[in-house]
């Protein structure tokens, strides 16, 4: 108002752009949380879902070839390492040498991780099996470190045990890219500045 050169702003016109203000901000949470909904949203048990393609099995089988293939190599060269370090040659040219070094270097790292298995197997049988945590307050749910109140019972009943199951409060995480979106799909903030200092973020 000042910069309009307005010096008296009535009460009325405060309470109706506090008002327009909330409106539009419940608005653009429930469109943001719909958006959020939608791609938390799992199809897998939907009868009319029928997966095409697994990528997350895929990479693992092509991860467990990986694995196997450097396993082979591993041993290839292990078995040449030995092979080397048996030779008994009188005149070993630096190749052969740098072979047996290699092939000292790989004993010892092989029995410096056998003592180091041994060492834990035994601090983990010193130590004995681990025990359950129990909750510190019955009337009580941590969820990502913040305690949440338990709703529709009474203080005195808190204390004691009881076999009702308190339902835990949903929370939905809206990210960036939610809102991004949202604002792409508006249009009044499609070609927004406020969409684009969103989009260098």
């Amino acid at each position: 108002a000042k910069k309009l050169g307005i010096t008296d702003v009535p009460a009325e016109v405060v309470t109706f752009i506090s008002h327009a203000t909330q409106n539009r901000l419940r608005t653009v949470i429930e469109k943001v949380t719909v958006i959020t909904q939608h791609r938390m949203e799992s199809y897998k048990d939907d009868e009319w879902y029928e997966q095409a393609t697994d990528v997350r099995s895929q990479l693992k089988f092509f991860e467990q070839l990986e694995r196997l293939e450097k396993q082979r190599k591993d041993e290839q060269e292990r078995e040449i390492l030995l092979k080397a370090a048996k030779s008994r040659s009188r005149q070993e040219d630096p190749e052969q040498a740098r072979l047996k070094q290699k092939a000292k270097e790989m004993q010892q790292q092989e029995l410096a991780q056998m003592r180091q298995r041994d060492a834990n197997l035994t601090a983990l049988a010193a130590i004995g099996p681990r025990k359950k945590r129990k909750l510190d307050s019955p009337g009580l749910l941590t969820v990502g470190g913040e305690g949440l109140g338990v709703s529709g019972g009474s203080q005195a009943g808190l204390g004691t045990p009881s076999s009702r199951q308190y339902a835990r409060q949903k929370i939905t995480r809206v990210n960036l890219r939610d809102f991004i979106f949202y604002l792409e799909q508006e249009r009044e903030t499609s070609h927004s500045l406020l969409l684009y200092r969103a989009l260098l973020k």
